[in-house]
């Protein structure tokens, strides 16, 4: 689980080490396919499975607390072709002052 910790640290410091344990437990075995623990932030059908799930179910977000996040967090993460979903879910949790809700 320490490389997913490695990866959210390129964007943001200190990382929480049980805030990443949380989404890892929460995101279960998506984790172990590669196209199900990447975040396509160009699909549009994605992002929206993203808002009306994680970040309303896990993180309590409104819709539009939610999308507004979600996209400064694509923002953030642009230069990564690779975007871990682990890290997509904890930037999200960060920019939203949710994190907390991981725990």
């Amino acid at each position: 689980m320490s490389n997913y910790a490695e990866d959210v640290a390129k964007f943001t410091n200190p990382v929480d080490q049980a805030a990443v344990d949380a989404i890892v437990k929460y995101c279960g075995i998506a984790l172990r396919n590669r196209d199900s623990s990447l975040v396509s932030a160009s699909d549009q059908a994605e992002l929206d499975r993203i808002r009306d799930g994680f970040a309303a179910k896990k993180l309590g977000l409104a819709p539009d607390a939610a999308a507004a996040a979600i996209k400064g967090v694509c923002e953030k993460m642009k230069g990564d072709r690779s975007k871990s979903r682990v890290t997509f879910y904890y930037l999200l949790a960060e920019a939203t002052r949710t994190i907390d809700k991981l725990k």
